[in-house]
């Protein structure tokens, strides 16, 4: 009997050690499950494990991946990826020094083309008489004369201008005498300067005018003329016209005449 009692209690001891190495055994799963189920704690290698085939409280399969961890290529273009706030990517870097930077460099790019693009004058100076020939006509009484007047032009831009067309008047008594036109002239360059020569052929038929420069006795024979031009130039496929006008003095005695200062209209 002795024996029997014994045998009794070897047999309860080993089950009661089987029992508690059976509850350790699924306490130790369900901390691998849980740890599997959380995403910041745990192990990396556990997280990353994919969990096919196994549904508990602690870990589900994906609906998108089913567990795979790879999407279908169809889907990429469809399916939006969750970022944590804290990611590093989301914080700017030196966001403050790249825009300052674009605006330094849009305001001087403004600045620049404002001044070496924006349009100037260009000036036009008359320059006077360069030379002239006269012949008279008895009858009827007239005069031919034949100038060639030299027309300062300047350009103030820092991009090439080209005259492209010149149109003068001459009068004289407040009637036209003579005209002419002339294309294609001259090409300035930027802040440069540049002279242009024209030759007018007038013809005065007043008989007092023609009195005055075949009379001997007068010592001083010198017709005032009213020249009016108008100037084209091309810049930049922009057209620009300029008038200027001009009173000078020409001898209608001799048969050449050197360069004479400007004159003025008078008052």
């Amino acid at each position: 009997m002795g024996e029997t009692f014994s045998q009794f209690w070897k047999v309860s001891d080993q089950k009661e050690r089987g029992g508690k190495s059976i509850l350790c055994r699924k306490s130790a799963g369900e901390d691998e499950v849980n740890n599997y189920g959380t995403i910041n704690g745990g192990d990396s290698a556990a997280s990353c494990m994919p969990c096919v085939g196994t549904v508990s409280r602690g870990c589900i399969n994906c609906p998108t991946c089913q567990g795979t961890g790879r999407i279908p290529r169809e889907q990429e273009k469809q399916l939006v990826a969750l970022i944590p706030y804290g990611d590093q990517r989301l914080k700017p870097r030196r966001t403050k020094l790249y825009v300052c930077l674009a605006v330094t460099i849009c305001l001087l790019m403004s600045s620049l083309i404002i001044v070496f693009l924006f349009p100037r004058s260009i000036a036009v100076q008359p320059a006077g008489l360069n030379a002239s020939s006269v012949a008279f006509n008895s009858t009827p009484p007239s005069i031919n004369l034949n100038m060639t007047n030299v027309l300062n032009v300047t350009n103030h831009n820092f991009y090439p201008v080209t005259v492209t067309q010149l149109d003068i008047e001459v009068l004289h008594l407040s009637l036209v005498i003579g005209k002419t036109t002339k294309t294609n002239l001259l090409n300035i360059g930027p802040l440069r300067s540049g002279q242009i020569y024209y030759t007018v052929s007038s013809l005065i038929l007043d008989f007092n005018t023609y009195n005055i420069c075949t009379w001997i006795k007068i010592k001083v024979h010198n017709v005032l003329l009213h020249i009016q031009g108008t100037l084209t130039c091309s810049y930049l496929c922009h057209s620009e016209q300029l008038a200027f006008e001009s009173y000078q003095y020409v001898d209608c005695r001799g048969n050449a005449t050197l360069p004479h200062p400007l004159y003025h209209r008078p008052p």
